[in-house]
């Protein structure tokens, strides 16, 4: 049986490079038994990962999903927290659970709600796990701080609101290795590169798409940005220069949504349909974007293929929104470049996914990827291991990892400077660093107030009135600031109560 057998009953994947198309190693003329068995049977260490679902009371019960219609994968995860959208009555929020929060979620548990619309996506900071972004149809970016045992209160300010958009904002996403530079992506089509230590919008992408922009990922030293859009074009673009590198029109002939990423190489990774309707997955070089290095036609399905990259074993896992499943494929440099491994099958369909980073992964288990699935009401983490017998620190399965450093400030980075990401050992296991969120605090606004103070003492006013004056309007601001506050949290509990009375009303109703 081929490597692709199971994806299609009886078809042949058909790929296509530039020497031609060639079939799967399965289906061709076999001229000897041992010929076969060494071009069927592909070495490869990530042949027997297995997926497995964590027993129930691991999993984080009682959840809202968000039901918005966004292909988004609603979950974000680091090393210490995951966070969700949820359903909210009268604006957008999310929960932020510590990871060992697991079992049933009480429906009064505080929630990060300060959006005034349903939030669309989030994202962790790589550098800070305790702060994450938010993008949301009221056409804002927030940027949280997350307490560092989690949430006690609602959150409901922001340590910085980033206005730039004139849509919804569906597309969050953090730079891999400069310190707090943010990309957003709006249904205005526009792509926007904020300092968030400053809250100013640096880039602004507004003249390079003509249709909505499906997702948009950084490559591995964050020197170029791929987009999908629904014009049908996978684009490879210098937000510095703000220019277009590469192109290609029709990447999917289909009208469904596409995706596009990065791989550590360089080139370019797509999902999208046939003009069938067929899910298909390709590999492009930016160099020549003319063909496809490999073009794979999967399955009928109509749901959005989401993918997740693990750079360090070169494994795409493939999640398809309202699939029951997460397909698993290896790229290398030979052909046909893009080898399907396995799938992980379950019985309930996945509305979302979270993906974890390497360093939050358990090395003793030979663990390579962690999932969480989003159902209706529940995340159920998914654990993909290596099975090997010895006990001892895998060092072929843990190459080092891109570690929570910034290898630049954002001012270097906006100045021209790349790095790659810096890296770390996981060979004892990852310690999140005591002190690492206060270094990152000193260097931005990250967890202090904003001040509304505009130099006004600057015209002619004596230094020490200058000085009494600015006190006042401190004190001043620390009252309106906390009355705001008071406000906020009372809608929040409003919201909370109102939702628990429709629910009661619901059941006597029923």
């Amino acid at each position: 049986m081929g490597q692709w057998a199971g994806l299609r009953g009886a078809d042949v994947p058909v790929f296509r490079d530039s020497g031609g198309i060639f079939e799967e190693p399965g289906n061709v003329a076999r001229p000897n038994q041992a010929d076969t068995m060494r071009r069927v049977v592909r070495q490869s260490k990530f042949r027997h990962v297995f997926g497995q679902a964590v027993k129930n009371d691991q999993c984080y019960d009682d959840i809202r999903v968000s039901r918005v219609t966004w292909d988004s994968s609603f979950c974000a995860v680091n090393p210490r927290f995951v966070a969700i959208i949820i359903e909210a009555s009268g604006g957008g929020a999310f929960l932020v659970l510590p990871l060992h929060k697991t079992g049933r979620i009480d429906k009064s548990y505080p929630t990060v709600c300060g959006h005034t619309g349903p939030v669309l996506d989030i994202d962790w900071c790589p550098h800070n796990d305790q702060v994450i972004a938010s993008g949301s149809e009221d056409c804002t970016v927030m940027v949280w701080q997350i307490p560092e045992n989690g949430l006690t209160l609602s959150l409901t300010e922001p340590v910085v609101i980033l206005e730039g958009h004139s849509k919804r904002v569906g597309i969050v996403a953090w730079h891999p290795t400069a310190r707090n530079v943010l990309l957003s992506a709006g249904c205005d089509n526009a792509i926007i590169i904020w300092n968030v230590g400053t809250g100013e919008a640096l880039i602004n992408l507004d003249d390079m798409h003509s249709d909505m922009i499906y997702n948009v990922s950084w490559n591995r030293n964050g020197s170029l940005i791929c987009t999908a859009s629904k014009d049908k074009k996978v684009r490879v673009i210098d937000p510095r220069k703000q220019e277009i590198v590469a192109e290609k029109e029709k990447a999917h002939e289909g009208a469904r949504p596409m995706r596009a990423i990065f791989l550590a190489d360089g080139n370019v990774f797509t999902t999208g349909f046939s003009r069938m309707s067929e899910r298909q997955l390709a590999l492009w070089n930016p160099k020549n974007m003319e063909e496809p290095i490999a073009l794979h036609e999967m399955d009928t399905s109509n749901g959005v293929l989401l993918p997740f990259y693990d750079p360090d074993t070169s494994i795409i896992y493939l999640c398809g929104k309202g699939d029951s499943s997460i397909r698993y494929f290896e790229i290398t440099d030979e052909s046909p470049y893009v080898h399907y491994l396995n799938t992980f099958s379950s019985k309930e369909p996945q509305r979302g996914m979270g993906y974890m980073p390497k360093r939050g992964l358990d090395v003793n288990k030979c663990e390579i990827a962690r999932f969480f699935k989003l159902h209706e009401r529940k995340c159920e983490p998914i654990i993909m291991t290596v099975p090997r017998k010895s006990d001892l620190f895998q060092d072929d399965l843990y190459p080092d990892t891109a570690g929570p450093e910034a290898a630049l400030e954002a001012e270097e980075w906006f100045e021209g400077k790349n790095a790659d990401p810096l890296l770390i050992s996981l060979k004892h296991g990852y310690i999140p660093g005591k002190n690492r969120d206060l270094k990152v605090v000193k260097k931005n606004i990250l967890d202090s107030k904003p001040t509304a103070n505009k130099k006004c003492d600057l015209i002619s006013i004596p230094k020490k009135t200058a000085d009494a004056a600015s006190g006042q309007n401190e004190a001043k601001l620390d009252e309106i600031l906390k009355e705001i506050k008071s406000i906020k949290d009372t809608i929040c509990n409003q919201d909370e109560r109102i939702s628990k009375l429709e629910q009661q009303m619901a059941k006597i109703a029923a």
